[in-house]
């Protein structure tokens, strides 16, 4: 079983009015198989954490640490994060002009796996995965996001998860933006993938929408920068009853 541990970490961001700490001591641990939801409102850090542990060069981590399987994360360059295991599908995925999907698809599998895949199990792959995922063939030769709806850019970034088999997979507000019918295709993909692996889920939200789908073995309330409180699927509930109101009150 493979383990994510998240220590005590701290992370700051240069804005226009100086360095500014939006992480100030987080403690997570994600175990293979194990679905978290992470909540809370804007600004509150949880897209910052995702980045962090992702590699993102705008994030400075100022303390603690991120392991996996006692493996320090935060030494790791971001492709040998890739390499390890860790995926992030994110918030708002780049357009990557003059590259089509199935070439950025198969260059990264093989970069993450160290040789490329069979051919003719890997077409047979993407066209069952983008099937799965309502997407038409012709997809598969257009550029990476580029002219992408909204739900077709969050399509995109779930069958990126389906086909790299990722140990850990942190789904930064996947939800934002998608419809309804949109909502429920994602989330049927995240949860073939959760059924299909033992793929430890970070899953990043504002809304208890999309924790209708994908049923969380925990839930992380994040309120400025720190894990405010903790507990299981039934701390959603509550949020959705409350809101993060009475988070603000005590910090206040």
């Amino acid at each position: 079983m493979a383990t994510l541990e998240i220590r005590g970490l701290t992370v700051t961001v240069d804005t226009e009015h100086g360095v500014k700490e939006i992480l100030r001591g987080v403690d997570l641990t994600v175990k293979s198989g194990e679905t978290h939801a992470i909540m809370g409102p804007n600004g509150s850090g949880k897209s910052t954490l995702a980045y962090s542990i992702a590699g993102h060069p705008k994030y400075t981590v100022t303390g603690g640490t991120v392991t996996l399987d006692g493996e320090d994360v935060l030494a790791m360059t971001v492709d040998q994060r890739a390499r390890a295991g860790l995926f992030l599908a994110m918030q708002y995925p780049v357009e990557v002009p003059g590259v089509s999907v199935s070439n950025f698809l198969r260059t990264a599998k093989t970069a993450v796996d160290g040789e490329a895949p069979k051919l003719r199990h890997w077409v047979k792959d993407v066209k069952n995965a983008m099937g799965n995922l309502r997407m038409d063939d012709s997809f598969a030769e257009r550029n990476v996001n580029e002219g992408f709806s909204g739900g077709e850019k969050k399509r995109h970034e779930i069958l990126q998860m389906e086909l790299l088999k990722p140990r850990f997979a942190i789904l930064d507000e996947t939800d934002s933006g998608l419809d309804v019918d949109a909502l429920k295709i994602v989330s049927e993909g995240v949860n073939r993938v959760r059924s299909g692996s033992d793929v430890g889920i970070l899953l990043i939200t504002h809304y208890t929408r999309i924790l209708r789908y994908i049923k969380p073995d925990f839930v992380h309330v994040f309120i400025d920068g720190k894990v405010a409180e903790e507990g299981g699927p039934e701390l959603a509930d509550r949020l959705e009853a409350e809101g993060y109101d009475r988070f603000a009150r005590v910090e206040a």
